[in-house]
């Protein structure tokens, strides 16, 4: 089973795909709405478009985006290079990523000459699946963030053709698609709490321009003629489906914004219909689990759904917490103390202190060195008495009689 928090994930996603034989899907929309079926398209990605199946069981988000978004890296340049040689296709995604270096992406400081490709590829996947802000914050804008993601797609499959990123090409792209939202946006004749949320989720995911700053009065003047590949068509009219949708049916004016969006991109009509029962199918499917649906109380969702996450990487990594608390006593005691009575503001730096050294060494538990991080720990705590060995509850169990 593949651990994507863990180093090695993508040779050992190559290994159990190794009876893969590109081009898989020799058609741009063939390729695109196996992408959009999987929900990476949307940002919140369901299954795999793989011919062998990919146990996810128990993942978190982030670790669905970062296979999703190597799969997808992956098919796009079976997809232009008709080759499937793994080594060649992580040295040109490297070189793509280095060429790339978007505004707060600390590249160069993750990838050390030592480590081999797919490690340093490791590295990248796992910064490029996270926001420029704070933990906090990453909660928040996570969903379009990875909705955005296939951006990366589309400006690698760019550099398979032309050995590098078209000047601004990104800039260019991100524009686009903030404005043909807001413009989606304006069709709207019943505005909802699920628009404005879109707007703040947007302004936080965007990486090369402003949200807030676009300011388009008709399609015309977004010169889309500058698109001229298939799969960003398909990709600029999904995400104004994605704007318009709602939980009524498309009033006509959305619908025909739509259309006429593909019409300038001479898409056909059928996609435009195919694309709106696509989104709205999937959506109704995953309503319940897709985070921005969820935010009537933003703080509760945070804390439950960030308390699930820490769980699930606490419980992978048991043996090797419990290793390192069996040679730290003093820690030991304090978390023994901090069950029946609240620790003093000394007591509490201690404990706060010791066990962020401990997560250095664990490299899934990195989240809490994170900025804001550290706010996260009192959820470490509440899980740690729960999920290790029975010797540590013993000691609890002596220290309270």
């Amino acid at each position: 089973m593949i651990n994507p928090s863990a180093h090695g994930w993508i040779d050992k996603f190559f290994a159990e795909q190794k009876h893969l034989q590109l081009p898989v899907v020799p058609y741009s929309r063939e390729f695109y709405k196996n992408t959009r079926a999987t929900g990476f398209i949307y940002g919140h990605v369901v299954s795999f478009d793989t011919l062998m199946p990919i146990d996810s069981k128990g993942w978190i988000s982030e670790e669905f985006s970062k296979v999703a978004l190597l799969n997808t890296l992956y098919g796009v340049y079976g997809l232009v290079s008709h080759e499937s040689s793994s080594k060649d296709f992580i040295a040109k995604t490297i070189s793509f990523y280095q060429e790339m270096h978007p505004k707060g992406f600390n590249l160069l400081d993750k990838m050390l000459p030592e480590n081999s490709p797919s490690i340093n590829l490791e590295k990248i996947i796992d910064e490029r699946v996270q926001t420029n802000e704070g933990i906090i914050g990453k909660n928040f804008s996570h969903i379009l963030t990875n909705a955005l993601l296939f951006e990366d797609v589309l400006a690698f499959r760019q550099y398979l053709l032309n050995n590098e990123i078209p000047n601004n090409y990104l800039k260019k792209l991100e524009e686009t698609i903030v404005s043909i939202v807001s413009l989606a946006l304006n069709t709207k004749q019943k505005k909802s709490h699920y628009d404005d949320l879109l707007i703040k989720l947007f302004e936080a995911s965007v990486r090369y321009t402003k949200f807030s700053k676009v300011n388009v009065q008709n399609l015309e003047v977004l010169e889309l003629d500058y698109f001229t590949s298939e799969l960003e068509k398909l990709y600029l009219i999904d995400m104004a489906g994605m704007a318009l949708w709602n939980d009524e049916d498309m009033e006509k004016n959305e619908a025909s914004f739509l259309y006429e969006l593909a019409k300038n991109m001479n898409v056909s009509e059928n996609f435009v219909t195919e694309s709106i029962t696509a989104t709205d199918e999937f959506i109704h499917k995953y309503k319940k689990q897709i985070p921005y649906f969820n935010y009537s109380n933003p703080v509760k969702h945070f804390y439950e759904q960030t308390t699930q996450n820490v769980k699930v990487l606490i419980t992978r990594n048991k043996s090797r917490l419990a290793k390192e608390l069996a040679n730290n006593g003093d820690l030991v005691l304090l978390l023994t103390h901090s069950t029946h009575r609240s620790l003093d503001a000394k007591e509490k730096k201690k404990m706060k202190k010791q066990l962020l050294e401990i997560c250095k060494t664990i490299p899934s538990l990195t989240i809490f060195l994170l900025p804001g991080g550290s706010l996260l720990l009192p959820i470490l705590i509440k899980f740690i008495p729960k999920l290790l060995p029975s010797t540590f509850n013993e000691n609890l169990e002596i220290e309270t009689e």
